[in-house]
């Protein structure tokens, strides 16, 4: 009989610590793509503030002649209202071969067909695609023909004019950095996705993104799901850090890239954070087990909370070859918006409008130089003026 009872007991403990695990909030799990794989996601902090005093509990001072670990300083990153003007004011000095040499061919006293062979080689050579180059020398050609224009300055407005239409000043351009409002009631962290293949500087990109964010005083974290890159981690980290935004990444190389993207979301929704940020690894077009990838960690994400943006990033000297990318992309990772880095190589302006007519999706983003300032909010009139100098 007493055997009997201890059996009663044993099985109610199972029973009940069984239903306990039932009970754990589907919040705090990983979903089933992502559920084996290893706890190996850590966060890196951002460098504490300053303080008057040793915390409780910290470590001891280091001991005489023994240096101590320096956190690396926060940086202020610029406002970022007129970083665009550097561009205007660098493609003005520099003299845009695009822009010179247009303004040079339709200030000629009499254009012959030869002249506007001319004008469309260099439009073509300045990657603007086919179609807009057509549509803009229709245009000019009947408005030269119309108007009679050749004093310089009137040139200037006719063909600043022309321009302005095929960049299109129309589009959205805004960066989606404010959440959704989840079911609970509170606000959801704004996902934002970066997406490309190797060497465009994604992970650059990101980091000055994120200096971007907290010049307007938004909360930022980072996902490091670059996992294949052994550096890419670090460097993110290394961004993140110097303007104070925690980088969530693995332990380790090769680890799930949708497992550190997943936990970089729950954490800045646990924290309440403005925005994640979520670098990916460098995708080859033509690698279908890579794009594969993405969409997983596409569908992980979204398990948190919804995607935001998805941004791509294209080299802007890359010309054609950035087009069949951004094509790629556009089909399995939804792009919303286009990133343009090195667009202070003047010469490959038009590939502005080519992408953009391409995915049918605005440049939000370009990259003017080397800087960790030198990423600025897309507009087309300061381009525009700048190109044409």
């Amino acid at each position: 009989m007493t055997d009997l009872l201890w059996l009663w007991i044993l099985l109610g403990v199972v029973v009940v610590g069984g239903g306990a695990a039932l009970l754990v909030p589907r919040s705090h799990r990983r979903p089933p793509e992502v559920e084996a794989h290893d706890e190996s996601t850590t966060i890196a902090p951002a460098p504490a503030e300053p303080s008057a005093g040793p915390a409780p509990g910290a470590p001891p001072a280091a001991e005489p002649g023994v240096a101590a670990p320096e956190a690396p300083a926060l940086e202020t990153p610029e406002p970022v209202a007129g970083r665009l003007v550097r561009l205007r004011d660098r493609l003005a000095r520099s003299g845009s071969p695009l822009g010179a040499r247009l303004l040079s061919v339709l200030s000629r006293d009499h254009l012959t067909e030869d002249d506007w062979d001319e004008l469309e080689e260099t439009l073509l050579l300045a990657d603007i695609g086919a179609g807009p180059a057509e549509e803009l020398l229709d245009a000019l050609r009947t408005r030269v023909r119309v108007l009679g224009v050749r004093d310089p300055k009137s040139v200037r407005d006719l063909l600043r004019e022309e321009l302005l239409k095929v960049v299109d000043p129309s589009l959205d351009r805004a960066l989606a950095t404010t959440g959704p409002v989840g079911d609970d009631g509170t606000r959801l962290p704004a996902v934002v996705l970066v997406v490309g293949v190797n060497g465009t500087g994604k992970t650059t990109t990101v980091g000055k993104l994120a200096r971007v964010l907290v010049a307007e005083d938004r909360s930022v974290v980072l996902g490091a799901a670059d996992t294949f890159r052994a550096a890419a981690a670090d460097q993110l980290q290394t961004w993140g850090a110097r303007v104070g935004v925690e980088t969530v990444r693995s332990d380790r190389d090769g680890a799930d890239p949708a497992a550190v993207a997943f936990d970089a979301v729950r954490r800045g929704r646990t924290d309440g954070t403005d925005v994640v940020l979520v670098d990916t690894a460098g995708r080859l077009q033509n690698k279908a087990g890579l794009m594969d990838e993405l969409g997983k960690i596409t569908r992980v994400i979204t398990r948190e909370a919804p995607l935001s943006e998805v941004l791509l990033v294209l080299d802007a000297t890359t010309g054609q070859n950035g087009l069949n990318q951004a094509r790629v992309f556009g089909e399995v990772a939804g792009v919303t918006g286009i990133v343009l880095t090195k667009l202070d190589g003047t010469a490959r302006g038009g590939i502005v409008v080519a992408v953009q007519r391409e995915l049918g999706v605005p440049v939000k983003l370009v990259g003017l130089g080397e800087g960790p300032d030198d990423l600025a909010p897309f507009d087309p009139e300061q381009f525009v003026d700048g190109l044409l100098g």
